[in-house]
Protein backbone atom coordinates (compact mmCIF):
# COMPACT_ATOMS: atom_id res chain seq x y z
CA UNK A 1 0.00 0.00 0.00
CA UNK A 2 0.91 3.06 -0.71
CA UNK A 3 2.04 5.83 1.77
CA UNK A 4 -0.41 8.18 1.18
CA UNK A 5 -3.36 5.27 1.41
CA UNK A 6 -1.60 4.57 4.53
CA UNK A 7 -2.38 7.99 5.78
CA UNK A 8 -5.58 8.15 4.85
CA UNK A 9 -6.38 4.99 6.44
CA UNK A 10 -5.05 6.43 9.90
CA UNK A 11 -6.63 9.95 9.99
CA UNK A 12 -9.74 8.27 10.94
CA UNK A 13 -8.15 6.13 13.39
CA UNK A 14 -8.11 6.35 17.26
CA UNK A 15 -5.09 5.10 19.55
CA UNK A 16 -5.07 1.98 21.16
CA UNK A 17 -5.86 1.95 24.51
CA UNK A 18 -3.49 -0.86 24.92
CA UNK A 19 -0.90 2.07 24.64
CA UNK A 20 -1.42 2.53 27.99
CA UNK A 21 0.24 -0.55 29.13
CA UNK A 22 1.46 -3.83 27.00
CA UNK A 23 2.03 -1.07 23.77
CA UNK A 24 3.40 1.48 26.34
CA UNK A 25 7.51 0.46 25.41
CA UNK A 26 6.03 1.11 21.31
CA UNK A 27 5.47 5.09 22.11
CA UNK A 28 8.00 7.44 20.90
CA UNK A 29 9.71 9.35 23.72
CA UNK A 30 8.62 12.67 22.53
CA UNK A 31 4.97 11.69 23.10
CA UNK A 32 5.71 11.32 26.75
CA UNK A 33 4.83 8.40 29.24
CA UNK A 34 1.11 8.70 30.92
CA UNK A 35 0.26 8.91 34.55
CA UNK A 36 0.85 5.30 36.45
CA UNK A 37 -1.87 3.77 38.30
CA UNK A 38 -1.12 2.97 42.12
CA UNK A 39 -0.78 -0.01 43.26
CA UNK A 40 -3.93 -2.20 44.50
CA UNK A 41 -3.85 -4.21 47.70
CA UNK A 42 -7.36 -5.15 46.35
CA UNK A 43 -6.25 -6.14 43.26
CA UNK A 44 -4.04 -8.40 43.97
CA UNK A 45 -6.77 -10.10 46.57
CA UNK A 46 -8.91 -10.28 43.82
CA UNK A 47 -6.43 -11.96 41.75
CA UNK A 48 -5.32 -14.27 43.99
CA UNK A 49 -8.43 -15.69 44.99
CA UNK A 50 -9.67 -16.00 41.32
CA UNK A 51 -6.16 -17.90 41.15
CA UNK A 52 -7.16 -20.06 44.27
CA UNK A 53 -10.97 -20.76 43.15
CA UNK A 54 -9.38 -21.63 39.93
CA UNK A 55 -7.30 -24.48 41.20
CA UNK A 56 -10.24 -25.56 44.03
CA UNK A 57 -11.73 -26.16 41.46
CA UNK A 58 -9.55 -28.27 38.91
CA UNK A 59 -8.56 -30.09 41.60
CA UNK A 60 -12.12 -30.97 43.06
CA UNK A 61 -13.46 -31.79 39.59
CA UNK A 62 -10.52 -33.62 38.85
CA UNK A 63 -11.16 -35.92 42.19
CA UNK A 64 -15.26 -36.25 41.17
CA UNK A 65 -14.20 -37.43 38.27
CA UNK A 66 -11.93 -40.13 39.65
CA UNK A 67 -14.59 -40.99 42.32
CA UNK A 68 -17.43 -41.37 39.93
CA UNK A 69 -15.34 -43.72 37.40
CA UNK A 70 -14.12 -45.44 40.63
CA UNK A 71 -18.27 -46.08 41.59
CA UNK A 72 -18.70 -47.33 37.82
CA UNK A 73 -16.56 -49.76 38.15
CA UNK A 74 -17.37 -51.31 41.52
CA UNK A 75 -21.06 -51.23 41.01
CA UNK A 76 -21.87 -48.14 43.10
CA UNK A 77 -24.82 -46.02 43.10
CA UNK A 78 -25.67 -45.21 39.83
CA UNK A 79 -27.02 -41.64 41.29
CA UNK A 80 -23.57 -40.92 42.84
CA UNK A 81 -21.74 -42.00 39.53
CA UNK A 82 -23.97 -39.81 37.43
CA UNK A 83 -23.64 -36.89 40.06
CA UNK A 84 -19.87 -37.26 40.95
CA UNK A 85 -19.35 -37.39 36.52
CA UNK A 86 -21.05 -34.61 35.81
CA UNK A 87 -20.47 -32.10 38.80
CA UNK A 88 -16.56 -32.94 37.98
CA UNK A 89 -17.14 -32.31 34.43
CA UNK A 90 -18.10 -28.93 34.70
CA UNK A 91 -15.71 -27.86 37.58
CA UNK A 92 -13.27 -28.57 34.94
CA UNK A 93 -14.51 -27.28 32.04
CA UNK A 94 -15.38 -23.87 33.82
CA UNK A 95 -12.04 -23.61 36.10
CA UNK A 96 -10.83 -20.91 34.04
CA UNK A 97 -13.75 -18.83 34.41
CA UNK A 98 -12.85 -17.91 38.46
CA UNK A 99 -9.74 -15.83 36.56
CA UNK A 100 -11.63 -13.96 34.35
CA UNK A 101 -14.21 -13.55 36.90
CA UNK A 102 -11.52 -11.87 39.08
CA UNK A 103 -9.74 -10.19 36.53
CA UNK A 104 -13.42 -8.06 35.93
CA UNK A 105 -14.05 -7.76 39.27
CA UNK A 106 -10.35 -6.25 39.81
CA UNK A 107 -10.98 -3.95 36.90
CA UNK A 108 -14.02 -2.60 38.10
CA UNK A 109 -12.90 -1.91 41.34
CA UNK A 110 -10.21 0.30 40.08
CA UNK A 111 -12.23 2.15 37.58
CA UNK A 112 -14.53 3.15 40.88
CA UNK A 113 -11.22 4.20 42.86
CA UNK A 114 -9.61 6.06 40.10
CA UNK A 115 -11.87 7.67 38.25
CA UNK A 116 -10.30 10.83 37.69
CA UNK A 117 -6.90 9.35 37.21
CA UNK A 118 -8.34 6.47 34.28
CA UNK A 119 -9.97 9.77 32.46
CA UNK A 120 -6.82 11.89 32.21
CA UNK A 121 -5.11 8.39 31.01
CA UNK A 122 -7.32 8.46 28.47
CA UNK A 123 -7.20 12.19 27.74
CA UNK A 124 -3.80 11.82 27.46
CA UNK A 125 -3.93 8.91 24.89
CA UNK A 126 -6.54 10.60 22.72
CA UNK A 127 -3.58 13.47 21.92
CA UNK A 128 -1.38 10.96 20.16
CA UNK A 129 -1.72 11.52 16.30
CA UNK A 130 -1.03 8.39 14.01
CA UNK A 131 2.36 9.96 12.06
CA UNK A 132 5.97 8.47 11.73
CA UNK A 133 8.24 9.38 14.13
CA UNK A 134 12.30 9.04 14.58
CA UNK A 135 14.38 9.37 17.20
CA UNK A 136 18.31 9.05 17.96
CA UNK A 137 19.72 8.11 21.11
CA UNK A 138 23.32 6.77 21.89
CA UNK A 139 24.57 4.23 24.40
CA UNK A 140 28.35 2.99 25.36
CA UNK A 141 29.61 -0.29 24.64
CA UNK A 142 31.61 -2.32 27.35
CA UNK A 143 34.59 -1.93 25.01
CA UNK A 144 34.02 2.29 25.63
CA UNK A 145 32.87 2.38 21.45
CA UNK A 146 29.45 4.81 21.20
CA UNK A 147 26.63 3.78 19.06
CA UNK A 148 24.36 6.52 17.60
CA UNK A 149 21.18 4.21 16.78
CA UNK A 150 17.86 5.69 15.15
CA UNK A 151 14.47 4.37 16.14
CA UNK A 152 11.60 4.24 13.89
CA UNK A 153 8.04 4.73 15.33
CA UNK A 154 5.68 3.66 12.71
CA UNK A 155 1.60 4.20 12.96
CA UNK A 156 -0.04 0.53 12.65
CA UNK A 157 -3.69 -0.47 12.58
CA UNK A 158 -4.90 -2.69 15.25
CA UNK A 159 -8.19 -4.35 15.99
CA UNK A 160 -11.36 -2.13 15.75
CA UNK A 161 -10.78 1.38 14.26
CA UNK A 162 -7.32 2.22 16.77
CA UNK A 163 -3.60 2.26 15.61
CA UNK A 164 -0.68 1.49 17.63
CA UNK A 165 3.22 2.12 16.79
CA UNK A 166 5.97 -0.86 16.04
CA UNK A 167 9.05 0.34 16.90
CA UNK A 168 12.01 -0.42 14.29
CA UNK A 169 15.90 -0.07 14.46
CA UNK A 170 16.37 1.76 10.24
CA UNK A 171 20.00 3.08 11.77
CA UNK A 172 23.47 2.10 13.60
CA UNK A 173 26.13 3.42 14.06
CA UNK A 174 29.35 2.47 15.78
CA UNK A 175 32.24 4.99 16.94
CA UNK A 176 35.29 3.78 18.37
CA UNK A 177 36.53 5.15 21.84
CA UNK A 178 39.25 6.65 20.14
CA UNK A 179 37.63 9.09 18.24
CA UNK A 180 37.46 12.85 19.28
CA UNK A 181 34.47 13.38 21.29
CA UNK A 182 33.55 16.40 19.64
CA UNK A 183 32.90 14.18 16.37
CA UNK A 184 31.20 11.96 17.60
CA UNK A 185 28.68 14.94 19.44
CA UNK A 186 28.62 16.94 15.97
CA UNK A 187 27.27 13.51 14.12
CA UNK A 188 24.74 12.12 16.49
CA UNK A 189 23.40 16.14 16.54
CA UNK A 190 23.52 15.80 13.02
CA UNK A 191 21.27 12.35 12.81
CA UNK A 192 18.74 13.79 15.53
CA UNK A 193 18.32 17.45 13.47
CA UNK A 194 17.62 14.51 10.58
CA UNK A 195 15.44 13.12 12.35
CA UNK A 196 13.66 16.30 13.98
CA UNK A 197 13.16 16.95 10.22
CA UNK A 198 11.72 13.66 8.99
CA UNK A 199 9.37 13.62 12.05
CA UNK A 200 8.12 17.83 10.76
CA UNK A 201 7.78 16.32 7.47
CA UNK A 202 5.36 13.34 8.06
CA UNK A 203 3.16 15.51 10.81
CA UNK A 204 2.53 18.33 8.07
CA UNK A 205 1.66 15.35 6.02
CA UNK A 206 -0.54 14.31 8.57
CA UNK A 207 -2.05 17.50 9.15
CA UNK A 208 -2.66 18.14 6.04
CA UNK A 209 -4.49 14.65 5.86
CA UNK A 210 -6.60 15.30 8.98
CA UNK A 211 -7.91 18.79 7.77
CA UNK A 212 -9.08 17.38 4.79
CA UNK A 213 -10.88 14.84 6.49
CA UNK A 214 -12.30 16.96 8.82
CA UNK A 215 -13.54 19.63 5.82
CA UNK A 216 -14.76 15.54 4.21
CA UNK A 217 -17.06 15.04 6.91
CA UNK A 218 -18.15 19.09 7.62
CA UNK A 219 -19.39 18.74 3.91
CA UNK A 220 -21.13 15.15 4.13
CA UNK A 221 -22.71 16.54 7.51
CA UNK A 222 -23.90 19.80 5.26
CA UNK A 223 -25.21 17.97 2.96
CA UNK A 224 -27.09 15.83 4.62
CA UNK A 225 -29.08 18.84 6.30
CA UNK A 226 -29.37 20.04 3.06
CA UNK A 227 -31.10 16.76 2.38
CA UNK A 228 -33.04 16.43 5.14
CA UNK A 229 -34.35 19.94 5.16
CA UNK A 230 -35.62 19.74 1.68
CA UNK A 231 -37.21 16.03 2.76
CA UNK A 232 -39.01 17.38 5.72
CA UNK A 233 -40.25 20.44 3.52
CA UNK A 234 -41.24 17.99 0.73
CA UNK A 235 -43.15 15.98 2.94
CA UNK A 236 -44.67 18.87 4.61
CA UNK A 237 -45.89 20.06 0.95
CA UNK A 238 -47.37 16.83 0.01
CA UNK A 239 -49.30 16.71 3.49
CA UNK A 240 -51.19 19.83 2.71
CA UNK A 241 -51.70 18.42 -1.12
CA UNK A 242 -53.13 15.53 0.32
CA UNK A 243 -54.84 16.84 2.83
CA UNK A 244 -56.88 19.36 -0.05
CA UNK A 245 -57.56 16.37 -2.46
CA UNK A 246 -59.36 14.92 1.07
CA UNK A 247 -61.18 17.46 1.90
CA UNK A 248 -61.25 19.69 -1.09
CA UNK A 249 -62.69 23.61 -0.39
CA UNK A 250 -66.32 24.40 -0.51
CA UNK A 251 -67.28 26.22 -4.42
CA UNK A 252 -70.85 28.14 -4.38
Amino acid sequence: MAPEADLVELVALAPDERLLDEDLGELPASVGQPESLPPSRARRRLVGLGATLTGVSLVGGLALIALGLVEAFSGGSAAVTVAALVVGIVLVATHWGWVHVAELGANRLEEQRNASLLERRREWLREIEPYPRWEVYASTGEDGSISIVTIAYRPVVRRGKTFSFVREEVAREVHSGDEPAAAVTERAELLRRQAALDTARERERYEAAHDAHERALLAHANEQERVAAVRAASEALSERINTNLRDPPLVE
